[in-house]
């Protein structure tokens, strides 16, 4: 049951997460009505579809992973009960590979920002710089739920291989005893 509670727990705080690209993502919507509504110079104006793309980039991200792991929570249980080995399998191939997904993202993300940054730097348009000015507010944004979201993987997957050397420790001196 420690590894029911333990998949479960996390699940619960991915749900909890998920709920800041939705907060970001609306932020986002605000300040794109707001460019649209009160928008005087040419560069407020150019915000307008730039924060709209970021926010609907966001809701989307937001919501997919809010309802994955909302309907994780109860597979999670069903698959503990059905099959507790081959969860618990599932559980750490699925973390590992999670855990290579993030670094990829944490290596292109930054890219992505400085190719931004550059492209700030470099081209004086209105709509450009308000393109790669949204484009760095959202990667940032990425990169701030992704981080917390890797800490907390990469401390699942030490809880994982914490149960799994506890149940070799009660194999072997079950094992001796006999």
């Amino acid at each position: 049951m420690e590894l029911l509670k333990l998949a479960t727990d996390w699940a619960k705080s991915e749900v909890f997460s998920t709920r800041f690209f939705i907060i970001f993502a609306l932020l986002f919507l605000i300040a794109s009505i707001g460019f649209w509504q009160l928008s005087k110079t040419e560069l407020a104006k150019a915000y307008f579809i730039p924060s709209l793309v970021a926010g609907l980039l966001l809701m989307t991200i937001g919501l997919g992973l809010f309802y994955t792991n909302k309907s994780r929570i109860s597979a999670f249980e069903k698959a503990f009960h059905e099959n507790a080995t081959s969860f618990y399998q599932s559980e750490m191939e699925r973390t590992e590979a999670t855990l290579k997904e993030y670094k990829v993202v944490f290596k292109v993300i930054p890219i992505l920002i400085i190719i931004a940054a550059l492209v700030l730097l470099l081209v004086q348009t209105p709509t450009w710089k308000a393109i790669s000015i949204t484009a760095m507010a959202m990667l940032i944004v990425i990169l701030l739920i992704d981080g917390t979201a890797y800490a907390r993987i990469a401390d699942y997957n030490k809880q994982l291989k914490l149960i799994d050397a506890k149940v070799k420790t009660v194999k072997k001196s079950v094992l001796s005893y006999d």
